[in-house]
């Protein structure tokens, strides 16, 4: 027999009864909290228990399937982008030649690690088609990169701002027990403690840490003060979040970055384990209980382009003077064609004050909560439903209900795991990347639905003098409620599940705490997505060449022509940004020391007359198109003449971001 919490199965003699709650052991190596802090824990999974009793158990169990051997290493290589470093298209890795190139030395070893264990696994298993040699595939690198010649047109992703780094922060170029690739924290440029280096590879600045320092370990108290002020130094070439890459460049850095992450974890002796859900019958209409994907498809017929439930997201209603009512949602889209009496959780909490004391901590009535459940199932998408009537408390349950009876968890089933060991690492900026990396690797769905949760967490905490919710107070309520999972196939210790407690607890502190540095893309992945599509327009050239050369053309007159064809009517220092959906569509720029983004922008919006002078900062971008990036929107404080020399062939657009 099995106790369910929310719709993971948790095996009887695996869950400790939350009745009789663990020792509070100092000795334990988690961060130290206070009982009163590990009591509003034990609480809120007395609460979820109860809730759990009083739901309907007509959802289906998601079951986990643990991989065997090889299995974890060939599905991670895949996820990786790396899928054709074995099975039937081993014989041709030209592919993932360009992409191994750019790796850093740890990232090199990660990938190397895995490949070996599939190809000891396949040569187990007899398969028939070939095998690679890994020594070979990047000796196939190395012998490519050699014979390639150098485009002088194709600029370096170093900038300025790593001049201080030397060639041994640059990417590796060959094997991987090359001493001369592993990249180093500048010596020459002292970083803050303070500071996030976004520069140099996670797990490289892990190598020279280790080097460096003997005790590693750090200890807090867990509350707001104990926490460092990390920060995003100034980088002039822009900073560059979550949303502002092209879809093809997106999907570079999450290959990159799941090749950080577990290099970081292998630098640093965290086992870093994958898991995939086995999908069971699960319902594919409502609103508890359904997927996210699928919750979003039905949200979408009725709200083109949300990216967050509706039944979950924050939304204000105004009455802009003709029929029907709509709304702005966290994401700043326009909401349309809801009915007049619609509100969601988020609003429903907030409409009754961040002040209440207790929000989030006290429980709604568990019979009203099963009973606000089936009514929201049948009338939400009528508009019917009496959010009125929904006291705060209750609104705040069913918010938490939600979380943790989606099928798989808002974290990901198959990133929850590493979620968790992110306590296990040892000093909190080394957490910080891990989860920044983490984020990344979220699906867009998940990822979207976190931060609504994580800014409204906020909210609630920046009223903390008033409702007694500390950040340390809202981390245990939420913590349960996103690591449910955590007891899954596990026989668990008292001692096991109190450090587990302490840890997913930090873990969902760090979350809140840090929401807006982990929305951001490291500068190291982001150079070497750029070093890609460098290596990539050098091989397409090599064949354009080719074929050039066949079709009897004047090469030489071809090549002269192609460059100077981009700025042929524009001056040295100086650009030509295109706005195409403005009254200017296009104006020449001077290039300065001082000139930023922001000024761009605001020479065109100066201009703006009629309709379009209703134009505001922050509706249109300027975004970098081409060269060696596919598309990027730049932040404010971007200094043009900096990016310009990273990427001088780009072309600059001001448009507005798409749905």
């Amino acid at each position: 027999m099995s106790r369910r919490y929310g719709q993971y199965t948790m095996n009887q003699e695996s869950a400790t009864k939350v009745s009789e709650r663990p020792p509070f052991d100092r000795s334990s190596s988690q961060d130290s909290l206070d009982e009163v802090s590990m009591e509003a824990y034990w609480t809120e999974l007395e609460n979820i228990k109860r809730s759990n009793e009083n739901r309907q158990e007509g959802q289906e169990a998601i079951v986990v399937k643990e991989p065997d051997e090889g299995e974890l290493e060939e599905e991670w290589l895949k996820e990786a982008g790396l899928s054709n470093l074995f099975g039937e298209s081993a014989d041709d890795p030209q592919e993932s030649i360009v992409f191994l190139s750019t790796l850093t030395r740890t990232q090199a070893a990660a990938v190397q690690k895995r490949v070996e264990t599939v190809s000891q696994t396949l040569r187990k298993k007899n398969k028939q088609h070939h095998i690679p040699d890994v020594r070979d595939i990047f000796a196939q690198q190395r012998e490519a990169q050699e014979k390639s010649p150098d485009d002088s047109d194709l600029p370096s992703v170093g900038t300025n701002e790593n001049k201080g780094q030397g060639k041994d922060d640059q990417p590796s170029s060959g094997p991987v027990d090359s001493k001369e690739l592993i990249p180093r924290v500048p010596e020459d440029v002292p970083v803050s403690e303070t500071d996030i280096n976004l520069e140099v590879s996670f797990a490289e600045q892990a190598v020279n840490q280790k080097e460096f320092s003997k005790e590693r370990t750090q200890k807090n108290r867990g509350d707001d003060a104990s926490l460092p002020s990390f920060r995003l130094p100034k980088d002039k070439t822009g900073t560059t979040r979550i949303g502002d890459l092209a879809p093809q460049d997106m999907k570079t850095v999450r290959y990159l970055s799941l090749i950080e992450l577990t290099a970081l974890y292998d630098v640093l002796g965290i086992e870093l384990k994958q898991q995939k859900a086995v999908k069971i019958k699960i319902r594919d209409s409502g609103i508890f209980g359904i997927p996210l994907t699928i919750l979003l498809e039905q949200d979408q017929r009725k709200v083109p382009g949300t990216r967050i439930p509706l039944v979950f997201q924050k939304v204000s209603l105004y009455s802009p003077g003709c029929p029907g009512t709509h709304s702005v949602d966290q994401a700043g889209l326009t909401l349309r064609n809801l009915p007049g009496s619609a509100s969601q959780l988020i609003s429903r909490i907030e409409e009754g004050g961040l002040e209440t004391e207790g929000l989030l901590r006290i429980p709604g009535a568990a019979m009203r909560i099963k009973n606000l459940c089936q009514e929201l199932e049948a009338k939400f998408y009528e508009g019917t439903f009496n959010w009125e009537s929904v006291k705060q408390h209750d609104a705040a349950s069913l918010l938490k209900l939600f979380l943790r009876e989606l099928p798989q968890p808002l974290l990901s089933m198959e990133y929850l795991k590493a979620f968790q060991a992110v306590q296990n690492l040892p000093t909190k900026k080394e957490q910080l990347q891990a989860l920044n990396l983490l984020v990344i690797l979220l699906p867009d769905a998940n990822r979207d639905t976190l931060k609504a949760l994580l800014e409204f967490l906020q909210r609630v905490i920046d009223n903390k003098e008033k409702n007694k919710m500390t950040a340390v107070n809202v981390a245990m309520v939420m913590a349960p409620n996103l690591f449910m999972c955590h007891a899954l196939g596990l026989k668990s210790s008292e001692q096991r599940e109190f450090e587990m407690a302490v840890g997913t607890a930090n873990v969902m502190h760090l979350l809140i705490r840090y929401q807006k540095l982990l929305w951001t893309i490291p500068k190291f992945i982001v150079n070497q997505v750029r070093k890609q599509n460098t290596e990539n327009q050098k091989k397409e050239r090599k064949a354009m060449k080719k074929l050039l050369k066949k079709m009897a053309y004047d090469r030489e007159k071809h090549e002269k022509q192609d460059k100077t064809a981009n700025g042929a009517d524009v001056p040295q220092g100086v650009i030509r940004v295109q706005a195409p959906h403005l009254s200017k569509v296009s104006m020449a720029i001077q290039l300065t020391e001082e000139l930023r983004a922001s000024d761009v922008l605001a020479r065109f919006l100066s201009q703006e007359s009629g309709v379009a002078q209703t134009l505001k900062k922050g509706e249109v971008f300027l975004y970098e198109i081409g060269g060696n990036i596919g598309e990027r929107c730049l932040d404010d404080d971007t200094y043009m003449k900096d990016l310009y020399q990273l990427n001088p062939n780009a072309e600059w657009v001001i448009k507005s971001k798409p749905v």
